[in-house]
This record gives C-alpha cells, sequence and structure tokens, in this order.
C-alpha cells in the first residue's frame, strides 16, 4: 500500500473542511504526523482516506480526458479551416 502524506491544507481539501477542522481529524483518527523539512506538518493518509485520495485523482483525470478530447477536435476542426482547398475537397484543381 503506497504512503501518502499530506500538509493539514491539502488534507482540508480532500475532506471538505477547513485546515483546523483537518488537524482535529487527524489527532482524532491518530494518524501518523511528521515535520517535513520545509516546515510544513504532513499527515500520513490511513486506508479510508488514501481511497478518498485516489478516487478524487480518478475523477480529476475524467475531466482531463474530456479537455484533451476537445482540444483534440478544436485542433482537427482548425486544421480544416486552415487547410488549403484542394486538401479539403480532397482532389487538385488543375
Amino acid at each position: 500500500m503506497p504512503q501518502i502524506w499530506m500538509t493539514y491544507d491539502e488534507l482540508a481539501m480532500l475532506s471538505g473542511c477547513s485546515a483546523a477542522e483537518a488537524r482535529l481529524r487527524a489527532i482524532h483518527l491518530s494518524l501518523d504526523r511528521r515535520k517535513s523539512r520545509d516546515g510544513a506538518t504532513r499527515v500520513k493518509l490511513d486506508l479510508a482516506l488514501t481511497a478518498k485520495f485516489f478516487a478524487s485523482i480518478r475523477e480529476a483525470d475524467f475531466d482531463l480526458d474530456s479537455a484533451i478530447e476537445a482540444l483534440q477536435a478544436t485542433h482537427r476542426q482548425m486544421a480544416e479551416l486552415l487547410a488549403p482547398n484542394e486538401f479539403r475537397t480532397g482532389h487538385r484543381s488543375a
């Protein structure tokens, strides 16, 4: 099982609460906490929070896939509009 460590701000975003509430939740759940070299305290997610984190990534990937598809479709449309007439119709004029 991978270890996911988050700051209280990141945990708050995942949990839909404030950083202070995320800190209290981490204490209540007895999650491992460590002070990082950057000075921020990070919390090791338990199994349930890790599953929630991965679910949020899957949802984000779906939105990313949709954005990529839309960008590709727009690119095709623009390429068709910018192509010379002979390439759009599939034959050359003599």
